[in-house]
């Protein structure tokens, strides 16, 4: 069947998960929800098969990847970045390059600083970019509110994590979907 060019499917996506670190986390505005949207996307990314690309900026001064959301990941192997959109960085370039996928999914912190900067960049580069709102986080909700609506007005599609979810599961039958329904309960 024919879907909306704007619906995601498994075998069109990747998940970019942009500093979700130790020092940026404990300041985030609703930090356990955004927390366990992201682990939950990265336990649908297993399910599913999605490659993965985690971040971190500045991990010396920043710290790790929190241990929440290390635990859920297939493997840890951060790309290291300085610069605030994560395509300043050629290994992320050749990450996203090497997966041959069109359509990234982001999640991660801060929301107004580097997943809007890499959001822009990415739809710049013709990827299609769906921004996960409850799996991204800023200290201020203003921040965040607006840096979703200048995503949007950009292109990108804003969506929530069980709402992804739902989109690329597609059936209710099957394995895949079951292990899903544990997911959202």
């Amino acid at each position: 069947m024919e879907r909306h060019p704007d619906l995601a499917n498994a075998g069109d996506c990747a998940l970019v998960v942009i500093d979700p670190q130790e020092k940026l986390v404990r300041m985030i505005h609703n930090r356990e929800e955004v927390v366990a949207a992201i682990s939950r996307l990265l336990r649908f990314a297993s399910i599913f098969r999605l490659p993965v690309i985690l971040t971190e900026h500045y991990p010396q001064g920043l710290g790790h990847t929190v241990d929440e959301i290390k635990e859920s990941l297939p493997s840890y192997r951060p790309l290291v970045k300085r610069i605030f959109s994560c395509f300043g960085v050629p290994e992320f370039s050749e990450a996203v390059k090497k997966n041959d996928r069109k359509r990234l999914l982001v999640c991660g912190i801060e929301t107004h600083i580097c997943v809007c900067q890499t959001v822009l960049d990415a739809l710049h580069r013709g990827y299609q970019v769906q921004v996960v709102a409850d799996a991204t986080g800023t200290r201020k909700p203003g921040d965040h509110a607006m840096a979703l609506e200048r995503m949007r007005r950009a292109g990108a599609t804003v969506t929530t994590s069980e709402a992804l979810i739902y989109e690329v599961t597609y059936r209710a039958d099957g394995d895949e979907f079951k292990q899903v329904l544990d997911l959202v309960k």
